[in-house]
């Protein structure tokens, strides 16, 4: 799978968010860049876990700010970090009962989802905070 680059289109302007992101993004790619790994391996598993546990972190940081400065739409947000989490817990489960597309699967997932959330749905408070003067 290809790697997915992080460029300026990415960037939502609030610096603790877009590293956080970039972070993210990195962990995706170490996968990709492992794609020969099954689902007996301890890579998808530790790899699951580590995703999970930053996700939660990067999600709680982004919802205070959010909060803090009254988003109108943070229960979209809120929403798109749960329907996330569910996806997550899913394919640990299918991992644990080894599930062979699990690896293929979570490699999709994570890729379409971190970026189409990043350019997509993030960006939407982009501008919020730029008013703001949030950085």
């Amino acid at each position: 799978m290809e790697k997915i680059d992080w460029n300026p289109s990415f960037s939502v302007g609030v610096e603790v968010l877009d590293k956080q992101h970039k972070q993210i993004i990195d962990m995706i790619n170490l996968l990709r860049s492992n794609f020969k790994v099954d689902v007996h391996s301890e890579t998808v598993s530790e790899l699951l876990t580590r995703l999970t546990n930053y996700a939660s972190d990067h999600f709680a940081t982004e919802e205070q700010l959010l909060e803090k400065y009254r988003y109108p739409e943070l229960t979209v947000q809120k929403e798109a970090h749960k329907a996330y989490r569910m996806k997550v817990i899913a394919l640990a489960e299918n991992t644990l009962s080894h599930k062979a597309s699990v690896p293929e699967e979570l490699l999709q997932f994570l890729g379409d989802w971190w970026v189409n959330h990043i350019l997509k749905t993030d960006m939407r408070y982009r501008p919020f905070f730029m008013e703001r003067g949030v950085t």
